[in-house]
């Protein structure tokens, strides 16, 4: 899964797991990153993953201040 954010040059700041309280051994993984989900490399990233994640929800995307 973290194929297409090395792929895309994007860098990760976070990665975060918490149980799914659905079965054993299920997790959801929460990821934070540098972009905006309408950053050309970033929108190609979620795509590829959309294609392989059972579950994606973004929870937040916040475009860079110019200052």
């Amino acid at each position: 899964m973290l194929t297409p954010f090395r792929k895309y040059k994007i860098n990760l700041t976070k990665i975060e797991s918490r149980p799914s309280k659905k079965k054993v051994w299920d997790y959801y993984f929460f990821v934070d990153f540098h972009g905006h989900h309408k950053d050309k490399n970033v929108k190609k990233a979620l795509d590829e993953l959309r294609k392989t994640c059972r579950f994606m929800k973004i929870l937040g995307s916040y475009p860079a201040s110019k200052e």
